[in-house]
């Protein structure tokens, strides 16, 4: 009985442990903010600005950024709310593969905690953290920063992307988390960030 408990407690303890974003142990992945998808989601311009944000905080507290492109050549590029944010150093990965995970050229740093934004989430998100929960990593999905051409889908997408272990978040709680603390620089930073943009 004292065995089950300890290992019930142990598992516990894991699993709080990712639920909170960590600027020692996270990435942030965009997948997929496309121009060709802004007339074919509804709330595009909204996901594209808040993916944006989390470009910017992600910058403020030093972690690393991946974005993806699905079919670049007829969905186009990355949407300058996204793309005029990114490092010099970040050029997004070509892909035609749902699973960000399976593109050429996809890497982490060694990142074992995720944050992710962009579309859509019944498809290449959902497939994404599937494959990033397969390899052991901690996956968080801002809820406010993904988006689906139909509302049903994008409810799905979240239904089942929590229903498999991804821990759904906003924008806003997830850089409060890697941020930790206020009164310092990057508090300030990332405070402004979220007051010009607050939805």
């Amino acid at each position: 009985m004292r065995k089950g408990t300890e290992v019930g407690r142990a598992e516990l303890a894991h699993h709080v442990a990712g639920a909170k974003l960590d600027p020692q142990r996270a990435a942030l992945v965009v997948i997929d903010v496309q121009e060709g998808f802004r007339k074919a989601i509804p709330v595009f311009d909204e996901l594209a600005r808040a993916a944006g944000v989390l470009v910017q905080g992600a910058r403020v507290v030093e972690i690393p950024i991946v974005v993806t492109e699905q079919y670049p050549k007829g969905l186009g590029h990355t949407v300058p709310e996204v793309a005029d944010h990114l490092p010099a150093d970040v050029k997004p990965i070509d892909k035609v593969v749902f699973s960000a995970v399976e593109a050429d050229g996809f890497d982490l740093g060694g990142a074992d905690q995720v944050l992710i934004c962009g579309g859509e989430t019944h498809v290449c998100v959902n497939q994404t953290v599937i494959d990033l929960l397969a390899r052991g990593i901690d996956v968080h999905v801002a809820e406010d920063a993904v988006g689906s051409r139909t509302k049903q889908n994008w409810q799905l997408g979240l239904h089942k992307v929590e229903h498999v272990g991804a821990t759904l978040t906003s924008v806003e709680t997830a850089l409060f988390e890697l941020v930790r603390r206020a009164g310092t620089d990057e508090f300030k930073q990332v405070q402004k960030l979220i007051l010009e943009w607050a939805p």
